[in-house]
């Protein structure tokens, strides 16, 4: 090209795309300078306007601010500094967003009450502290207790959520879900009976040494069962169902007779509740831990087979 040539606005908005509106305007601005004038005042442009022009638009797609590219075409900053500033304020609106597509998505499916959609609306947008708060104050009304301690830590550390940095919509969700389980007054009534009853044992609490959970007894004994499909009231249960309760007779040091069957039976009641499995499914999917076996089936399988043998 003729390097002596001068463009009209008219002839460059043809070349760029751009309307003689938006380049006046960015010529006023001084994103793009005028290399002269005609003797009528009409401005004229070099050729490497076209090119700062085509800049200027990509920047813009891009979603830059006039401010910022200005000091890009001035050579203040460079593409790569530009770059980087906005990937990163991106990172933040798309944060955003998800966490609102998250919440929106959730209420789809829940159709909440206005109240509800606000309390949705304000746990999806905790931050990192405001949720480890909200955790620790639900943790600690479920394992406080005269009977807390070292016992109790393991378990509190398995059941603390950790939202990563850049959670998936599907973690959001979870995170929203998982919160609002935790202020049910119900449940955090229910996570500390079991918790107590892990603890103390037998009611008398004569018993205080460290031992299995029953849960975990059950689903260790009575979970192929389950999966053979095996009937609580068959006979091939009655060796299922003696073994249960000679392992809980074992652990707390007690005869394996009706007053034991009748508190194991008690302690598989208290954990039945479907809530219990939900949290723990919440809990793998915020974590990113391989999703756990459903425990309902095994309890709800064992709690049937004691009562039958209960009625005999």
């Amino acid at each position: 090209m003729d390097g002596g040539t001068l463009y009209s606005i008219g002839e460059l908005a043809q070349r760029t795309g751009l309307t003689v509106k938006t380049i006046r305007f960015y010529s006023d601005r001084g994103i793009v300078v005028p290399a002269g004038r005609t003797h009528a005042g009409y401005r004229r442009y070099a050729p490497e306007a076209v090119a700062r022009l085509a800049l200027v638009r990509t920047l813009r797609e891009l979603g830059l601010g006039l401010d910022l590219i200005q000091r890009v075409v001035d050579q203040e900053l460079t593409l790569g500094d530009v770059a980087a500033e906005h990937a990163a304020a991106l990172d933040v609106q798309i944060s955003i967003l998800r966490l609102r597509r998250a919440v929106l998505t959730a209420a789809a499916e829940r159709e909440p009450t206005a109240e509800e959609m606000e309390l949705m609306h304000q746990l999806a947008t905790l931050s990192q502290a405001e949720r480890r708060r909200l955790i620790d104050d639900f943790l600690d009304s479920v394992f406080d207790g005269p009977h807390s301690g070292p016992r109790h830590a393991a378990a509190r550390r398995s059941m603390t959520p950790e939202l990563p940095d850049n959670p998936t919509d599907e973690q959001v969700r979870a995170w929203v879900e998982l919160a609002e389980l935790s202020l049910d007054p119900d449940f955090r009534a229910t996570l500390r009976r079991l918790a107590e009853d892990h603890v103390t044992g037998l009611p008398d609490g004569a018993c205080t040494r460290p031992r299995p959970d029953m849960v975990a007894v059950a689903r260790d004994l009575v979970g192929p069962a389950v999966a053979a499909g095996v009937s609580p009231d068959s006979l091939q249960a009655d060796p299922v169902v003696a073994a249960l309760t000679a392992q809980c007779a074992l652990a707390h040091g007690r005869p394996d007779d009706p007053t034991l069957h009748r508190w194991l039976l008690h302690r598989l009641e208290a954990a039945s509740d479907p809530r219990r499995d939900h949290y723990l499914q919440l809990l793998a999917l915020i974590n990113g831990w391989p999703a756990p076996d459903r425990l309902a089936p095994v309890i709800d399988w064992s709690i049937t087979a004691l009562r039958i043998r209960a009625a005999r």
